[in-house]
């Protein structure tokens, strides 16, 4: 594997650990309060969690580090909180009132599926055999963990979970599109986004806000679980594309398990022994693609976070010895190549495979 490709893999199964360790959280604070209020406090703590790194970071904004969100961006933006943060929400809420519980925690395991869908089928990102592959395992790993029998029934609350997770989908093909910026921001807007909307529709509905010490407790837990989740996802976009990032997130629910046999004790179940080979072997086969051929870089003009040291030597222009080995943004141009070597659907290998 790549040197390159170890840190957004990396990323993304951080990512998963935080989101899967906010389910068997979420399960004690939900003793002390509603779902709807709990989740919006949680989107509530990841954006202020962005927005407190953002501000005791004085140099992040003088120094370039990242590329600032511009008016372009903010269609696609406002796309992933409605979808992500607002439509599939709610579809599932509605959803859950007449899906079987099993059935629910099965279907939920389709949006890295749906990820997928969307990213081959409409933004035409390449997917090679291995990777779909990899998407099965890791999504049938998921599936036999969530299985934990009861009643089993399809009807229009079964549709509105798979279109629940269309949703999320599109979310997270919509946050690849503005993956070049700063991740701060993104989960800034999309965490206060989708707070504000969810604890206004949860005081609506006559949810009452808990104590004060949950109320923070679930700020704490947003902050660290939401935030720091989203953020690495965005990281991960950028340098494995959609489907790839969404098959090794689709990793959260196994480690939500691990963590809950610890925090409540529990005894492994048999689908824990049966699921870990197979999530071990989508991961591992993630992680041993190597796709490589010829292609061509166009002539292409963008702003996003890089340095001089790149596998490939693509940003070739200069701005000084000390600047060119750091971290750094702004708008640059890249001038027309052809080459060879290993790659993955990032910000510069988004073309074309016939």
């Amino acid at each position: 594997m790549k040197t390159s490709r170890f840190y957004p893999i990396l990323n993304a199964l951080l990512a998963a650990a935080l989101f899967g360790a906010s389910t068997p959280i979420s399960k004690l604070l939900l003793a002390e309060t509603q779902p709807i209020t709990l989740a919006a406090l949680m989107y509530l703590g990841s954006g202020f969690g962005a927005f407190l790194l953002l501000r005791i970071d004085p140099n992040r904004e003088k120094n370039h580090v990242e590329a600032r969100l511009q008016k372009n961006d903010l269609p696609w933006l406002a796309g992933a909180v409605i979808a992500g943060g607002i439509a599939g929400p709610i579809l599932l809420m509605i959803s859950l009132n007449n899906t079987p519980a099993s059935t629910a925690s099965l279907l939920l395991n389709f949006e890295s599926v749906a990820t997928a869908l969307i990213a081959g089928l409409f933004l035409k990102e390449y997917i090679n055999r291995k990777v779909w592959f990899s998407l099965v395992f890791i999504t049938l790993a998921s599936i036999i963990l969530s299985f934990n029998g009861g009643a089993w029934g399809f009807s229009l609350g079964s549709l509105g979970i798979i279109g629940a997770c269309i949703f999320w989908g599109l979310d997270n093909n919509f946050t690849r599109k503005v993956s070049a910026k700063d991740p701060l921001e993104i989960v800034l807007i999309k965490g206060l986004g989708a707070g504000i909307f969810s604890l206004i529709l949860s005081l609506v509905t006559g949810n009452p806000l808990p104590k004060m010490i949950i109320i923070l407790a679930a700020l704490l837990v947003g902050a660290v679980c939401y935030g720091m989740s989203i953020a690495l996802f965005v990281l991960s976009l950028r340098s494995l594309g959609t489907a790839r990032t969404g098959a090794l997130f689709a990793t959260a629910p196994f480690v939500g398990a691990i963590l809950s046999l610890l925090i409540f004790h529990e005894k492994p179940t048999i689908q824990i022994y049966l699921s870990l080979p197979l999530m071990i072997l989508g991961v591992l086969m993630l992680l041993t693609e190597n796709h490589s051929h010829l292609h061509a870089h166009p002539v292409l003009e963008h702003e996003h976070s890089h340095s001089h040291e790149d596998m490939h030597h693509i940003h070739q222009h200069s701005h000084g010895m000390d600047l060119d080995r750091v971290h750094h943004s702004h708008l640059h141009l890249h001038q027309m190549m052809e080459h060879s070597h290993a790659h993955t659907p990032d910000l510069h290998h988004r073309h074309d495979h016939f």
